[in-house]
């Protein structure tokens, strides 16, 4: 069916470079096209369903007119519901922006109601593929326009925690593990938490690099080509290999002490910890791995990650730590306490020595 292409009408139409000056950005598609990736924030109040879509598309293949009228009385019944439920309450002085595929139909259908209930809503150009080929330009080019600060140090040193504090504080930061939703190593996986689709990372990178001052440093932590099975983009890589480098310093009983914190959550499944635990028989050999297998048994925590931070944690960042960063010969070496309660003081003292 149709419903993608040109509507035709006379709804206003914005670009992709206008996304800021709406209360709203309303995206079309069905669930399943939302959830593989659309513009941060936006919400979805799908015209069609995942069943409608298949359903007037599969018929549209027989008989375009009675999937084309079909296809109107199912929008048009979805849209009544939306202005029913998710926009009951907006104000008469309400401008949303909305989206679909490619900027037709479905698009510029519902614009074409909410303007006639007096809202001034408009259609984004191009609609889903414009913000897709906008994405990929400004991953080729965004991050050489910034200068980053990288976080480097060995695994329990807190520089997420480092991170999250000069957040806080009004540093300018770049969260690639919360927006990839991983850790980052292969025990890095989030409780109750599933990783984004590749284009849905992307988009989250996207809008962050955007929201940045050129004139001030992004704090970043320094991550390897992938987190968990996302690829980081080869530009962004490559602009926090020449940045300025901060080493993150923590006595290996503190680090200790915030692994077992961090990772607790690991013991309260111990049979996915083991299976994730035998992907190390790749680097470590499997009398290894079978006894911190036992270890978990017997929920030996402060023995297993002692021996996980010296016979492989430690060892992997001596090997890799100097591989990458250019200035890393220079870095400004930080000492931070990850464990401690209260992480402000800390943070600020490293603003306050980059100059940031």
């Amino acid at each position: 069916m149709n419903l993608t292409g040109q509507d035709g009408g006379n709804v206003i139409r914005a670009g992709v470079h206008q996304l800021q000056q709406f209360d709203d950005i309303i995206d079309v598609r069905t669930p399943l096209e939302f959830a593989e990736d659309h513009i941060p924030g936006a919400l979805n109040a799908p015209v069609l369903s995942n069943e409608e879509r298949v359903q007037v598309g599969t018929l549209y293949a027989k008989a375009p007119f009675d999937a084309t009228r079909l296809g109107a009385a199912l929008v048009a019944r979805n849209i009544a519901h939306h202005l029913e439920t998710l926009f009951h309450d907006r104000p008469k002085s309400w401008r949303p922006l909305i989206y679909c595929w490619r900027g037709g139909k479905r698009s510029g259908s519902m614009a074409a109601w909410f303007n006639l209930v007096g809202w001034q809503a408009q259609a984004l150009e191009g609609g889903y593929r414009t913000w897709r080929h906008h994405v990929m330009r400004a991953l080729e080019q965004r991050p050489a326009q910034l200068n980053y600060t990288v976080l480097v140090g060995p695994t329990g040193t807190g520089k997420t925690r480092l991170l999250e504090a000069l957040a806080r504080n009004g540093a300018q930061t770049l969260d690639l593990e919360g927006l990839a939703g991983h850790r980052g190593s292969l025990l890095g996986r989030l409780p109750d938490l599933d990783q984004p689709g590749q284009k849905m990372f992307e988009s989250r990178l996207v809008w962050a690099l955007q929201a940045f001052d050129t004139a001030h440093p992004v704090f970043v932590e320094a991550e390897s080509p992938r987190i968990g099975r996302l690829v980081v983009p080869k530009p962004l890589l490559h602009a926090m290999h020449t940045g300025r480098c901060v080493r993150i310093t923590a006595p290996f009983e503190e680090r200790l002490t915030f692994l077992l914190h961090d990772y607790a959550h690991l013991f309260d499944h111990p049979d996915a910890f083991k299976e994730t635990l035998t992907r190390f028989t790749k680097l470590h050999s499997r009398q290894t791995v079978a006894r911190w297998h036992a270890l978990v048994d017997t929920n030996a925590r402060e023995a297993l990650f002692r021996e996980l931070m010296t016979l492989h944690y430690d060892p992997a960042y001596a090997r890799s730590s100097g591989n990458h960063y250019a200035r890393l010969s220079e870095a400004l070496n930080f000492h931070f306490r990850p464990a401690a309660t209260d992480t402000t003081e800390q943070a600020q003292h490293l603003i306050a020595q980059t100059g940031s």
